[in-house]
Formats: C-alpha cells, structure tokens, sequence
C-alpha cells in the first residue's frame, strides 16, 4: 500500500531526476519568474439573472429576497443581483433597509428592479392614480439600492379583440408620456434610468416603442430589453432587437434566446451599440430552475468571455 508519505517521497526524486536531466539552461527557464497577472486588464462578466427565475421556487416558499442574494453570490459568482417585485416581500423601510445591508454584506449590485403590477395606464382603463404611490416608492427604493435601471410597463386600454400593433389610444399616449418623464427626471436626478421593457401591450411592438422614446425625448429614459419580446416575424423581430439597441439600459434573456445558435451575434447588436449594461437572463417554466438558470448563464457567459479574448463568440466554432 502506498501512503501519502510514500507517494510525495517518489514524486520528489522523480522531480529531482528530470531536473538532472534538463539540458543547461533549460531549468533557469523554467523557473524564471513571470509577471505578475495585470488584473487592471480583467475585463468583468456584466451578467445577471432576473429574480423571476426562481418564481416556482418562490411559490413553493422555498427561496426569498435573501436566499436569492446568496444563490447568485455564491452558487453562480456573480456580483449582482437583479430583482423582480414579486420578491420584495415589502416596501416598508425596515424591510428596505434589511435588503441594503445584505446587498452591502455580499457585495452586490442591483442593475435592474422589474415592476409588474404598476402599470403606467391600467390595461382596464380606470387611470394610474392607484399606482403612482407605488411607483414614487419604487423611485426611493431604486435609490437607496443603488439600482441602474427601474422598470415600469407602460400598460394599455386595449378591448379584447384589439392586438400590441394598434398601439396607444392619443389620450392614453399623451398621459403615458407626461408619466414617464416625471419618473425619468427622478431617476437622472439621483443617478439611475426608468422606462418601458419589451414586454407586453404595444410597447412590443417597434414602431409603438420607438415613438415612445422620441416622444419622452429625457435622458433618464431607457428601455429593457427583453429579447425575442418583440411582435412580428423572426426578420423583424431580429431588425427590431437592432434598431432598439442605441436605446437599452438592461436586456431580459429568454430560454430559447440563450439556446439559439446565434446567440453571440444578437447580443453583439448591443454591444456594438456602445452596451455597458448588464446582459440578464430570465427563466419562465417553474420547473428545475436551478439547473436550468445555470445552463442559460452558461451560454451567455461563454459569449461574455469569448469577446474578452477577442473572439466573435460564436459557439458552433
């Protein structure tokens, strides 16, 4: 039987025989000191996953607020945490304060808050006068985090039979407009952006979006964008993606986006448009999360670090 002893004994004369046996010069080579590693050239992997991920677990009442911090410090290594409401349990200033000092504890950054619920315009017509409280209060809370972007959904009085491509209502417009500049003069006056995601209603559609942004014309405007979100066939929807680009703030990134062969070159429409956000996935099914959410930060990490390297990112390669 072989000890560790006895193991670590033969490895030594076996280092020591082929030191003997090293051309001259060849062992000064070998043990010449190298630079030591720049790290002013690391460049990070800005990724991160929505909270909504996990919202089978959330259900289950298997994962809150906290755990989730600890799952992406420390199961994915990453630096930053991006939320979606339904994970805040309160926006009480004792809870917001629990969650500030567990974001300072673990070192966390919080790129990008979604807001489900809070529509600017409720879909059912009655006006946003219920929802501005919680939206002034979502502006605080961005602030005190420290959150790049906040996002709230533009909503629509839609009949039932309408579709996303009929667009806004003028009346509706107009107030979804004024709305969105109040909060967006909030967020550029303490350092973060508000606005729109690619995610229901006309702001799915391009030509709604794009008049939305023209329209609130304020540079604490941007939009989220979620990728594959977009209405129309797949050629438009890819010329949508690119047009929106100069525009985006923070990214949503779907199962069957991360799984798309061209993965690599969708995200660089981003950033080729001069992109310093966060790329974020998102996970939908309920189901096996962990795994799953882990598979999608794979894909997209790979194209994160195949462009450090000076690489296309592309996989198939």
């Amino acid at each position: 039987m072989t000890t560790r002893r006895d193991f670590f004994r033969d490895l030594t004369l076996g280092t020591a025989a082929i030191a003997a046996a090293a051309p001259a010069g060849t062992l000064a080579a070998l043990t010449a000191p190298l630079p030591p590693v720049n790290r002013e050239a690391f460049k990070p992997l800005r990724i991160s996953m929505l909270s909504y991920s996990f919202h089978g677990l959330v259900k289950e009442r298997m994962m809150d607020i906290f755990h989730f911090f600890e799952t992406c410090k420390y199961r994915y290594g990453l630096d930053a945490a991006d939320l979606w409401n339904g994970m805040i349990a309160s926006t009480d200033d004792g809870f917001v304060d629990k969650v500030h000092r567990a974001l300072e504890d673990r070192q966390l950054v919080v790129p990008n808050i979604a807001v489900d619920g809070t529509t600017i315009i409720q879909a059912d017509g009655e006006g946003a006068a219920t929802h501005r409280t919680l939206q002034d209060r979502y502006l605080q809370i961005a602030r005190r985090w420290g959150v790049g972007f906040l996002r709230f959904d533009a909503g629509a009085s839609r009949k039932k039979d309408s579709k996303d491509i009929d667009g806004w209502t003028e009346k509706e417009f107009d107030f979804i407009v004024g709305r969105y500049r109040e909060l967006a003069q909030y967020a550029f006056d303490h350092g973060f952006r508000t606005g729109a995601e690619v995610h229901w209603g006309p702001e799915r559609c391009w030509v709604h979006m794009e008049k939305l942004i023209r329209a609130v014309d304020h540079p604490g405007f941007a939009i989220c964008m979620h990728f594959g979100g977009w209405y129309g066939t797949p050629e438009e929807v890819l010329a949508a993606e690119k047009a929106a680009a100069p525009y985006v703030a923070h990214t949503h990134i779907p199962w069957d986006v991360c799984e798309d062969p061209n993965l690599h070159a969708r995200l660089a429409v981003l950033r080729d448009a001069g992109y310093t956000g966060y790329y974020s996935v998102e996970h939908h099914s309920g189901k096996n999360e962990y795994n799953k959410v882990e598979s999608q930060l794979g894909k997209v990490r790979a194209v994160l670090t195949s462009w450090n390297r000076g690489e296309d990112g592309d996989a198939n390669r």
